[in-house]
């Protein structure tokens, strides 16, 4: 045999011994798990533990599956409550494979888990909102309500009910109904949440009028009470503002009336000194005030109002 044809059956035979070999070598690491298959059948159990496995090759399978957990969110759901309140309930999850060989016979990979989880945790949902009222949806205690609002966001602003379960427990209840049958297809639940709750649309607008409504009622007694604040500054102000004047105008009379008495008491002691003299002053004032440019008099000879303008031969 040449060397050549040889050589060439060699790399053939070395290539097909390393297409065996690796595949025959699959890797587990600590994310994920593997279930073995042949002719599309499991063989044996799950394979957990990190490192190099062997297996049959060509005829074999590794199915690769997460070890982690996985989330889950559901679409919204439009939900009748127990009182006949129609409202929009979105929900989400945390899941893992517990059983890859369960999970793998039941729903074969992570797309049919998500599906069979949209079946179970969305019925579970459904049943527990439809058997209790919205108040236990929406609530979780039985503490005041510290906002007006909050009463005409639940339409409850009548009659407050008395929580007996609430959200959390509603939760728990979704929970433990859906572990009993998630656990059949090898599924492990690790959390149930209601995410958001609202009403649907055609309801919204009214609370949102009422909401609105409320705000508006609580703006306007504001208002009120600050109008009648307002009054009550004003006529403070007014009540200061009149004592004030009252009390500036007693004090400018004293003292117009002490300038007064002291005036006249300069006047006495002036006319004392020499009354000829005051009263002609006085009588000039009184030209001058009396007399005017287009000012007519008709007064008789002897008038004393005339005495200083009378002509004297001295």
């Amino acid at each position: 045999m040449k060397t050549s044809t040889r050589n060439a059956i060699l790399v053939g035979l070395g290539f097909i011994v390393l297409l065996v070999l690796i595949d025959s070598i699959y890797v587990v690491t600590e994310m994920n798990q593997v279930i073995i298959t042949q002719f599309g059948e499991p063989i044996g159990g799950a394979v957990t533990k990190a490192g190099l496995h062997m297996k049959a090759p060509f005829v074999q399978k590794a199915n690769y599956f997460e070890k982690r957990w996985l989330e889950w969110n559901g679409d919204p759901n439009q939900i009748p409550t127990k009182d006949k309140k129609y409202i929009w309930v979105d929900t989400y999850c945390r899941w893992r494979i517990s059983n890859p060989l369960v999970f793998f016979q039941r729903v074969r990979d992570e797309r049919g888990g998500q599906s069979r989880l949209d079946d179970v945790v969305d019925g579970e949902t459904r049943n527990i909102i439809a058997n209790h009222d919205l108040i236990e949806i929406v609530r979780s205690s039985n503490r005041k309500f510290e906002l007006s609002e909050e009463a005409a966001l639940l339409d409850l602003s009548g009659v407050i009910g008395v929580i007996e379960v609430g959200r959390f427990k509603l939760s728990r209840l979704i929970l433990e109904n859906a572990s009993k049958i998630t656990s059949e297809f090898g599924v492990e639940l690790k959390d149930v949440q209601i995410m958001r709750v609202n009403y649907v649309e055609e309801v919204q607008k009214k609370v949102f009028d009422r909401m609105i409504a409320e705000r508006q009622r609580i703006a306007a007694k504001y208002r009120s009470e600050g109008d009648g604040k307002s009054a009550e500054i004003r006529g403070q102000k007014e009540k200061e503002l009149k004592r004030i004047q009252s009390e500036a105008y007693r004090q400018a009379q004293e003292i117009k009336g002490k300038a007064d008495a002291e005036a006249t008491k300069i006047y006495a002691q002036a006319y004392n000194l020499d009354p000829e003299f005051y009263q002609f002053m006085k009588t000039l004032e009184t030209y001058r005030t009396a007399l005017e440019k287009e000012t007519w008099l008709l007064l008789s000879t002897d008038s004393e109002f005339l005495k200083y303008l009378k002509k004297t031969d001295r």
